[in-house]
């Protein structure tokens, strides 16, 4: 099972429990030192971040859904982390907690405050959200240096991104389906979504603005995208199934199982996936049904 097919029930629950206002981070609890020595992150997001600033060391315990880089696999589990196992947690004797903002992780939170522990909730919904996270994570490791050098790059990496989906040829219609049984589509309220148009294609369901919605077979064949691109299971599931031949692009051979993991999640990795991403879809868009079908 890909790690981008792990990762989705995650995204889709922090997207529809993220609370409401602008992006950005929230230091809970007491202030932590300066550096922080040991770390328990809780967040795939920030783990990626904490090792790619050099922060790695310092990082003493993760979730299931640390994957990445694989030093990361090699720190102790505390489970899933949505909501945390609070002994586990503790057992690890972290001086800072980071943590994603969310209503299931609110009890967590106060009780890590009440028992004097930092906590760094950091909310990671999306590519743009990075660079902020990326510092304060430099700020409270002290890689303050690696730290603003990733934000940078991060940040100049979007703007190219950008620039190249705002200059290049219309691209293809997409669905994104995270599930086919009963079709959950992605709306603009994901991250995928947003990969998908910094690739070029544009979502047909981006009027959509949670994260995610059930539709039925026939509002997706109504809004006639150009391919299916599956965040969760194969093409071939959906291929052979009588039913979606009444959607345009499963017809024509054009599903695409989005299965590359530097997308499961947003972290700097998703951007350099972002040109490869690009290039398969206009190939798909324009490929013909015999050619999808070697």
């Amino acid at each position: 099972m890909s790690g981008l097919r792990l990762a989705l029930p995650l995204l889709l629950g922090l997207a529809a429990l993220r609370p409401g206002g602008p992006a950005g981070a929230t230091q809970l609890g007491v202030r932590p030192p300066r550096p922080a020595r040991r770390i328990v992150s809780l967040n795939p997001s920030t783990t990626e971040l904490l090792f790619a600033i050099g922060a790695g060391p310092q990082v003493v315990a993760r979730t299931r859904w640390c994957d990445w880089p694989p030093e990361a696999t090699r720190r102790p589990s505390v489970g899933d982390g949505f909501p945390p196992n609070i002994e586990a947690v503790l057992a690890r004797h972290p001086d800072l907690v980071v943590i994603y903002p969310t209503g299931l992780n609110d009890g967590a939170t106060r009780r890590l405050g009440e028992l004097g522990i930092p906590v760094l909730a950091l909310r990671t919904d999306r590519i743009e959200d990075l660079a902020g996270a990326a510092r304060l994570l430099g700020a409270a490791s002290g890689h303050t240096r690696a730290a603003d050098s990733l934000a940078r790059a991060i940040e100049s990496a979007l703007v190219r991104a950008r620039q190249a989906a705002a200059v290049g040829a219309v691209g293809p219609r997409v669905a994104i389906l995270a599930w086919t049984t009963p079709p959950l589509v992605l709306g603009a309220g994901s991250y995928l979504h947003e990969v998908v148009e910094l690739a070029g294609g544009r979502n047909v369901f981006g009027d959509v603005a949670r994260a995610s919605a059930p539709v039925s077979l026939e509002a997706i064949a109504a809004r006639d995208p150009d391919l299916i691109l599956l965040a969760g299971g194969t093409p071939s599931a959906l291929l052979g199934r009588p039913e979606w031949r009444a959607v345009r692009a499963v017809r024509e051979g054009r599903v695409v199982a989005l299965s590359d993991p530097a997308l499961a999640r947003p972290t700097p990795r998703a951007l350099a996936a972002i040109a490869p991403l690009r290039e398969r879809l206009a190939r798909v868009a324009i490929s013909s049904s015999q050619e999808l079908a070697r």
